[in-house]
């Protein structure tokens, strides 16, 4: 985790932003947001103008906030496909999908991502929107720390994933809604590991320990571990369970079917692909960089965010 730890610097009024020392220039994508959220939304955009922020928005969030009457006082825009080429921030403002689809506008630039929770769980996206003003403010004065963020690189025999082969959370491969059981074989560093006879495979980051993983039985993980979990869907064998190995490893899978094919998925991309490819897989070589505030952390947000160790007998 690389740390900021510039001298503070004294807070400017709003009158005043206009001699602010310096100028930044931010990405934004999002998603809709419910009607509640629309005045931090302004909010922000108002408090970027201010500061004279260059405010540089996707094609696709831009046409929702025209069709919202949000004013966001940009001219600017970049293609998904294309992603951001030059941003000092990039702010992702949905839930944590949105901000998985962040990382991949940003790729191995590693522009670093503010998680803005507009959505519901927001794991990933920690800031809350009527915390906007203060988050822009920590922004400004360096008040944050950059935690870097383990990726998933996957490189199947045929190519499925186009220029984007890589996830924060997890990568799957499961059977088709038509299709029964399925049967992965796994490789690990070239050599045989287990066929797993399931419903699928996952396999995650730290960063993804929680979500799929999770619901299947797998361990949580801290987010700057250096291992990968290999974790299975609904498994036909009992004495099959989680394994814990080191992201330093490169994994292979072979899937069987008798529907000829399966389903993998990178994060929330996920492509029908026939069992004779093979794919490959291993850590990706540049990481996902997410602005952490000095409030709270990892710990903090299993406690809050997933009830993690609540008893009543813990209450005051």
């Amino acid at each position: 985790m690389q740390t900021y730890s510039l001298p503070f610097l004294p807070f400017i009024p709003p009158t005043t932003y206009s001699f602010y020392p310096f100028f930044m220039k931010i990405a934004i994508h999002g998603r809709n947001f419910p009607e509640q959220a629309r005045p931090y939304i302004q909010s922000m955009f108002d408090e970027l103008a201010k500061r004279q922020a260059e405010v540089i928005l996707s094609q696709e969030y831009r046409e929702f906030l025209d069709a919202a009457d949000v004013v966001h006082y940009s001219t600017e825009t970049y293609s998904v496909a294309e992603g951001v080429t030059e941003a000092d921030f990039i702010f992702s403002l949905g839930g944590d999908g949105t901000l998985l689809d962040a990382v991949t506008h940003v790729g191995d630039r590693q522009i670093p991502i503010v998680g803005i929770n507009i959505g519901r769980l927001g794991f990933l996206a920690t800031v809350a929107p009527n915390t906007i003003r203060l988050m822009i403010d920590a922004l400004y004065s360096e008040q944050f720390t950059l935690d870097e963020r383990t990726l998933v690189s996957v490189r199947p025999s045929q190519d499925i994933f186009g220029h984007l082969p890589f996830g924060l959370n997890d990568f799957t491969i499961t059977r088709t809604q038509t299709s029964s059981m399925i049967t992965v074989h796994a490789y690990l560093d070239g050599e045989f590991l287990n066929s797993y006879w399931a419903d699928g495979l996952i396999v995650c980051t730290p960063s993804g320990s929680t979500g799929y993983s999770l619901s299947c039985g797998g361990p949580v993980l801290l987010p700057q571990t250096n291992n990968f979990i290999i974790t299975p869907i609904s498994p036909h064998n009992l004495n099959v369970r989680p394994m814990v190995v080191m992201d330093t490893c490169q994994l292979a899978f072979e899937v069987e079917s008798r529907s000829g094919n399966f389903l993998a998925a990178l994060d929330s991309r996920s492509f029908t692909v026939e069992t004779s490819v093979r794919i490959s897989l291993q850590k990706e070589s540049f990481k996902a960089r997410l602005v952490k505030l000095s409030e709270g952390g990892f710990l903090n947000t299993l406690r809050t965010k997933l009830n993690w160790g609540w008893d009543i007998r813990n209450r005051v």
